[in-house]
């Protein structure tokens, strides 16, 4: 089982699919039913995966110690280029598993409102939970790239067709965007390829843990032209994904146009795969240049420019979608901070930061998605009083917009301190520059959240019902998730921690 078991997470999405496709039409009902199992199966495994992984066996000795030998698989593809399926979790891939298998799973509820061409709808939402499970997991850079561009299309079509008025500039924005980075990611692999080919070392020229243990291109007296060229064709490629600012300006017209779950899909993991990129290729494949002091300044800049950046755009937005995308570019900076700084607890509030806001950020849109239902507009102005009218569904929020804001006790709180305190080991004006982001996001959450609920009850949403019995169910668990992980980080702390250890050790002389 435990052998199978990655195989099995990434790969039953699809066997889903198929059932749908085999499924008589005009049944919507059945195709729902199957989505949700089979979703709700992958996340049961997901958490099985959890329960079984060993954070304390991870070693730092040798290409493949620093991940779980229990579920590790190694099975040559293509042979002629030496391609492997190799699969492989450590703690940080393990958390980011179980986060894609909750939040594809609650999802699957959300999308419960979609009418138009269901069964179309749920084959794609199937494939692109395949490719996000298979990046996780994937320790062959070739099959990394398979699954990196196996979520594009499903992604373009799921915002192109079943999006807002605007779902064809949206789409098409979000594809050439993801295209650009697609190429570079590609660019950099070939890069590889060649090169270690015309090294003798062919054998390795896809093989992540080895690239990493290996350091190829490793030179005395500090990093080449050769390695800057590949680090930033790798930055780019993945900053597009997270967004990091000047890239980010596909992901607020994607979030407006894309039905609600594919906008908490979207928030929740494909803006971690960009994050995820960073930690697993693009620093410790070239620790040279991440670790230089120009380099690292830069980065740290450009992730304290997105914080506050995406906090000042989320105050000035009308549209309630718009204003948490914007959120999202501001919440993802600190990721940027916490890696580019590499310091330890710094990094591993990076990572916590990613799981945070992959939870309150699905719970937002969620939120979002609530009001749209009924109103059919996202115009603060023209909202107010809602918590009134819908006393659980204000509950909810309570919960979501203050684990956003990063209150004490809740799930954004606690990644967002430690990369602050990293930073101010790193550089007390920088820390002094990223707290503004704080009182920003302070600012535009208090001041969402009176226009929205609070004030005096407006007559025409009177007869607005409370959440639904779905409803509840794609909600309370992420806000049920947001206090208890708030108040017991170390759950999630515990499992990547070693992980961190072993990605520091290749930096260990800074």
């Amino acid at each position: 089982m435990d052998k199978s078991l990655l195989t099995l997470i990434t790969f039953l999405p699809l066997a889903g699919a198929v059932v749908m496709l085999l499924a008589p039409n005009g049944r919507p009902g059945l195709i729902r039913a199957i989505a949700a199992a089979t979703t709700g199966i992958v996340f049961l495994l997901t958490l099985y995966l959890w329960w079984i992984f060993d954070a304390a066996a991870i070693k730092t000795g040798g290409a493949l110690a620093a991940y779980d030998a229990r579920t590790l698989i190694e099975i040559p593809w293509i042979t002629a280029y030496n391609i492997y399926y190799r699969l492989g979790v450590d703690g940080l891939s393990v958390m980011l598993i179980v986060l894609t298998g909750l939040l594809s799973f609650l999802a699957t509820f959300s999308a419960f409102s979609v009418v138009k061409q269901v069964k179309a709808f749920y084959v794609l939402y199937m494939l692109l939970v395949t490719g996000m499970m298979g990046v996780f997991m994937a320790l062959d850079f070739f099959l990394f790239y398979v699954f990196w561009e196996v979520m594009l299309l499903p992604m373009y079509f799921l915002i192109g067709i079943w999006g807002g008025p605007r779902k064809e500039y949206a789409a098409i924005k979000f594809f050439i965007y993801t295209l650009l980075g697609s190429v570079l990611i590609l660019l950099v692999m070939l890069a590889y390829y060649f090169k270690m080919s015309s090294m003798g070392q062919a054998q390795y020229a896809f093989n992540i843990p080895e690239l990493v243990a290996r350091q190829p291109f490793h030179v005395a007296g500090g990093p080449t032209l050769f390695q800057y060229l590949l680090f930033w064709g790798l930055f780019i490629g993945f900053a597009i994904k997270v967004p990091i600012f000047p890239f980010h300006t596909w992901l607020p017209d994607a979030h407006v146009e894309a039905p609600t779950a594919i906008s908490v899909i979207l928030a929740g993991v494909l803006l971690k795969m960009g994050g995820y990129g960073f930690l697993r290729l693009n620093w410790p494949l070239l620790p040279d240049v991440a670790s230089m002091p120009g380099v690292m300044w830069f980065l740290a800049v450009l992730g304290v420019v997105n914080i506050i950046y995406g906090a000042l755009c989320a105050l000035g937005q009308s549209d309630f979608k718009r204003l948490v995308a914007y959120s999202s570019v501001s919440h993802m900076g600190y990721v940027l901070l916490g890696i580019a700084i590499l310091k330890t607890e710094a990094v591993n509030g990076a990572i916590f930061q990613m799981f945070a806001h992959g939870l309150s950020s699905a719970m937002m849109f969620m939120l979002v998605g609530v009001i749209y239902d009924r109103a059919h507009h996202r115009d603060i102005a023209r909202l107010g009083g809602l918590g009134t009218h819908m006393p659980v569904y204000f509950a909810l929020a309570v919960v979501g917009f203050f684990a956003s804001l990063g209150l004490p006790s809740l799930v954004g709180f606690i990644g967002e301190v430690m990369v602050l305190l990293g930073t101010f080991r790193y550089s007390p004006w920088l820390a002094a520059c990223s707290t503004v982001g704080l009182l920003l996001t302070a600012g535009y959450i208090l001041w969402t959240m009176q226009r929205v609920y609070l004030g005096k009850a407006k007559p025409e949403y009177e007869g607005y019902p409370d959440c639904n019995r779905w409803e509840f169910i794609a909600i309370a668990p992420l806000g049920v998730l947001c206090i208890v992980f708030g108040i017991l980080p170390m759950l999630v702390l515990n499992v990547y921690a070693s992980s961190t250890d072993v990605f520091m050790r290749l930096f260990v002389a800074l």
